[in-house]
């Protein structure tokens, strides 16, 4: 057998093609990620290319599923989530949380499992509603985190599955609080303990959504997608669609996850076979729902078609998508944001310097925490505060200044 060559003699572009393949990327949905051609990406693992300048490279890293930069160039000083992720204020104490365990007896006044349960609904109102969703939530969320953890502990029966289902949910938030972190190996953790804490609830709607939740941790992870697929089907399968709607939102849930992974790889048939269950499942939940804290509905999904184009690297038919639909029914100010961002990415594909910004700011007014934490709207406007146009350049500064990218 072949030897293998050690980490350290691998060259920039070595690098690059062994992550690619390790996440079933073709070089063309790399480049499409990236805004540049099949061919460059070839070039750039064949050498004939070298290390693109740190814009680039980061783009380069997120299209990759890269958190540290070491994994492309080699050097342990460089880190991606040096550059691309802002640490929240409140980061030390969600960790605090979830590496603290308590062996305490409870407090004569334990709160019961229904009350627990409430909290936990407050905090994802929280993360919908709040202009400060990040912060707001993390003022509730390791308190919270640690009565359900002793909770569990105590109760047993009804009242402990109550708990670890509302823990599992507690868990689905801190994972999205760490997700634009500079913190993988705490994404990670989360997305695990939530699943394991929703198979010791045995409850299959708690199992669906984990599963929704830990696709996003394989998806970052470079798992590959047959795998993420075969988890999000598995769930699916504990589900009856036909007679709960609140098992058919994550039915639906988790086709649109298996769509998002086959988008992710290129595979454009599969991609829309999925999107296509999960979009029937909204049809049949009616125009007007929207799962209380899941956002499952007809307008997510559509919603997501434009992060699928620009996975896909259709960034023409993304703004299509984009100029159909109407965000404003959709009751999260988060995901108004997110999928804004998403918008914004397709301009940038095609290069529309000025729609990018404008949309950029919608998003960053919509839910500014969101702007600030995400990954592309950092990458772009750091690109943008070198590369664009002299007519936009005050307005790149000014949203700069906002989502604190250092500007120039």
């Amino acid at each position: 057998m072949t030897e293998r060559v050690p980490d350290q003699a691998l060259t920039f572009g070595q690098r690059v093609r062994r992550l690619r393949e390790r996440n079933g990327q073709t070089r063309a949905v790399v480049g499409g990620l990236v805004g540049r051609s099949p061919e460059w990406v070839k070039f750039i693992e064949s050498g004939r290319l070298q290390m693109p300048r740190l814009p680039l490279l980061l783009r380069l890293a997120d299209a990759l599923g890269v958190d540290e930069l070491s994994d492309l160039t080699g050097d342990e000083r460089l880190a991606a989530a040096t550059f691309t992720k802002a640490a929240h204020d409140a980061l030390p104490a969600i960790k605090d949380a979830l590496s603290t365990y308590r062996f305490d007896a409870p407090a004569e006044e334990q709160q019961t499992a229904a009350e627990l349960a409430e909290r936990v609904r407050h905090a994802w109102q929280l993360w919908h509603g709040a202009r400060a969703h990040r912060s707001r939530v993390a003022a509730v969320l390791p308190d919270l985190l640690r009565d359900l953890q002793q909770a569990a502990r105590h109760l047993d029966g009804r009242d402990r599955r109550r708990v670890l289902v509302a823990s599992a949910e507690a868990y689905h938030l801190a994972q999205l609080f760490l997700s634009f972190q500079p913190t993988p190996e705490l994404v990670t953790l989360t997305g695990d303990r939530s699943m394991s804490a929703a198979q010791d609830a045995d409850d299959p709607h708690a199992i669906a959504v984990a599963a929704w939740y830990l696709n996003h941790v394989f998806r970052d992870a470079g798992e590959q997608h047959e795998a993420r697929v075969d988890l999000a089907m598995r769930a699916a399968g504990l589900l009856h669609p036909d007679n709960d709607p609140e098992d058919l939102a994550r039915w639906g849930l988790l086709h649109l996850a298996a769509a998002l992974s086959f988008a992710k790889v290129g595979r454009s048939g599969d991609a829309w076979r999925f999107w296509d269950r999960a979009e029937s499942a909204a049809r049949r939940l009616g125009e007007r729902y929207n799962h209380q804290w899941l956002i499952f509905g007809l307008g997510m999904v559509h919603a997501y078609a434009i992060t699928m184009n620009n996975d896909l690297m259709k960034p023409g038919a993304a703004v299509e998508v984009a100029e159909r639909i109407d965000l404003a029914p959709m009751p999260s100010a988060t995901r108004r944001s997110f999928h804004l961002i998403e918008s914004a990415r397709a301009h940038n594909m095609k290069g529309e310097d000025i729609a990018t910004v404008h949309l950029l700011h919608k998003a960053y007014d919509e839910s500014p925490e969101t702007a600030r934490f995400n990954l592309f709207a950092r990458s772009a406007v750091s690109e943008l505060n070198v590369s664009g146009r002299a007519m936009i350049r005050d307005d790149i500064r000014n949203l700069a200044r906002k989502i604190g990218v250092q500007a120039a």
